[in-house]
């Protein structure tokens, strides 16, 4: 049980490296999502391309809300950007800050599967085979428009029979799949560029801001857990107390039975200081609406 407490306790104090290593866990599950998924071009004109960008584009936006949802700052980040004003002033620095890093950590994942398909060149070849100009490849010329229409769609499909001894087929395949590689790599670098840049310039820009809004977001994130935890011990002594008080008024039925009660007062004191005179539920509804809307200033002089 202590080794489940310490492992909690190194989770929550630690919650940007768990998130980093949560991103990296979905950008290796995105790989290997793709390279274990079964991908089956249906070959046909109207299908073609509606199958292939959707397997390229469909699954990075589920990657993307997995990442949010996963992601526990993002709902942390929404909670201070739609709460009231009430005492404590809202900094749109400190919501920027936890928006872009809540969206930085969230797209690893799709960009990931975006790039892996892109240098595959599956699916690609599958959306753009129909739409290739079949004047720029041999094997087309005695073909009438709609014959034309259905080889280029059966370009992915290589056991095809009728793409089986067609020779254009393995040229438009190349072609497009030089098209995808170079779109890929063109893609990884222009990430590796931008995060190389974002991380060697970023010293040219006011270190005192970026520091104030890393800091206030990682008070605010804090601040919920220490909220939560202090609410749940409120809560067990509370539900202590109505037990009690429970047992303390079926006294005489519960004699009947030979149970033995706790004498009045024994223990009562130190679960009164915990409480905090907090001893009905209007006035737990009252403390959590106040929290809500009337959030204490960042002053504990």
């Amino acid at each position: 049980m202590d080794r489940f407490r310490m492992i909690s306790q190194y989770f929550q104090s630690n919650s940007e490296s768990v998130m980093n290593g949560i991103c990296g866990l979905l950008a290796l599950a995105s790989v290997k999502m793709y390279t274990s998924f079964d991908f089956s071009c249906p070959c046909l004109p109207q299908y073609n391309m509606a199958y292939g960008l959707g397997i390229m584009f469909v699954p990075p936006v589920i990657l993307f809300l997995c990442g949010l949802i996963l992601n526990r700052q993002s709902l942390v980040m929404l909670e201070e950007w739609r709460r009231p004003q009430g005492r404590r002033k809202k900094d749109l620095a400190v919501i920027r800050y936890m928006c872009s890093s809540v969206m930085q950590r969230a797209t690893v994942a799709p960009v990931v599967w975006i790039v892996v398909t892109l240098l595959d060149g599956k699916c690609l070849i599958c959306a753009f085979s129909g739409s290739m100009d079949p004047e720029k490849f041999v094997g087309f010329a005695n073909v009438s428009t709609v014959q034309v229409q259905q080889l280029l769609a059966k370009v992915p499909c290589k056991d095809d029979e009728l793409m089986r001894n067609n020779t254009s087929r393995k040229a438009v395949s190349r072609y497009l799949r030089c098209w995808s590689q170079a779109l890929g790599w063109s893609i990884l670098l222009i990430l590796i560029t931008a995060a190389f840049l974002a991380r060697w310039l970023r010293p040219c820009f006011n270190q005192a801001t970026l520091l104030q809004a890393r800091h206030w977001s990682n008070y605010i994130d804090i601040e919920q857990k220490i909220f939560e935890e202090t609410c749940c011990e409120h809560s067990q002594l509370f539900a202590h107390k109505c037990i009690l008080h429970f047992f303390e008024s079926m006294r005489q039925e519960i004699k009947l039975h030979s149970f033995s009660l706790p004498r009045e007062g024994e223990g009562a004191e130190g679960e009164e200081d915990l409480l905090q005179g907090i001893t009905d539920q209007d006035q737990v509804n009252k403390l959590l609406e106040t929290w809500y809307y009337e959030k204490p200033p960042l002053d504990v002089s």
